[in-house]
Formats: C-alpha cells, sequence, structure tokens
C-alpha cells in the first residue's frame, strides 16, 4: 500500500474466460467481462463512473440544502472505428433532479446549473480525465 494519499488503485483478476472481478483497496468487488449475461462490460462501467462521479457532486452540494426527490443520470455515447482506433465519442451526460416545492426546494434547485457547469469544469474527476487527454501508461510486471 502507498503512503501517497492522492493515489487511487483498483486490482483486476479473472475468475473465468472473459469474466473478471475488480476490487477496490477498501474491499469491495465488481464483476465485470464481456457483454455476455448482466455483467457490465469496461466500456459500460467507463460510462456508469462518468454518471456516478457527476451524481455525487450534485447529491453532495444540492443535498445541503434540500434532499433530492429524485436524483438520476444517464450516459450516451456513440463507439466508433476509425483511423484513431476504437473509441467513444458524443459523450453525453444528463441528469434528472427533483426537489420538494419547498424553500429549501428553491435553494436546491437554484444551484443545480452552476454545479452542473462545475461538474465539467472542474469537480468530476473521471469527466476531467477524459476532457484534459490524460495520457495512460499500459505495461506488464509484478503485481505482488
Amino acid at each position: 500500500m502507498s503512503d501517497n494519499p492522492d493515489l487511487r488503485t483498483v486490482s483486476l483478476e479473472r475468475t473465468e474466460k472473459a469474466e473478471y472481478v475488480i476490487r477496490n483497496t477498501r474491499g469491495g468487488e465488481i464483476v465485470v467481462g464481456t457483454a455476455e449475461g448482466d455483467r457490465f462490460t469496461p466500456v459500460e462501467l467507463f460510462l456508469g463512473a462518468l454518471a456516478a462521479c457527476g451524481a455525487v457532486d450534485l447529491d453532495l452540494i444540492t443535498s445541503k440544502r434540500a434532499e433530492p426527490e429524485r436524483l438520476r443520470a444517464r450516459v450516451d455515447a456513440s463507439k466508433v472505428r476509425d483511423e484513431l482506433g476504437n473509441r467513444l465519442v458524443d459523450l453525453t451526460v444528463t441528469f434528472d433532479v427533483s426537489f420538494p416545492a419547498t424553500e429549501a426546494g428553491d435553494e436546491a434547485r437554484a444551484v443545480v446549473p452552476r454545479t452542473i457547469e462545475q461538474i465539467e469544469t472542474r469537480l468530476c474527476t473521471v469527466s476531467r480525465t477524459v476532457i484534459v487527454g490524460t495520457p495512460i501508461v499500459t505495461k506488464t510486471g509484478d503485481l505482488d
């Protein structure tokens, strides 16, 4: 374990052909693999991470004013294969949030537009990583 408080780590282990378990350092697990059955594909996990990252920020900021009656998100993207390789384009994150018809609910609704702008421009680590185009190093090595 690293002494770096900024380091984020997950591990992946093969459980069967084209099926893997991803584990975080706190013991959480997600099954991922191909699009067979109900397991998530890597692309679906990525889209879910985009939705969840923004949703957490939106929830934490607005809930200081009022608890949402509904907070949902959907991420849409198109997969393309072109001269740049396989990738997603036209990524769109849509949030559907509502608050009670109270003064606190009005206060929460009032901060939604600014919060959405902040999610896109500085808060959401997942989408910011994509937007700024952070390079990824892929290598082999002993993980023990």
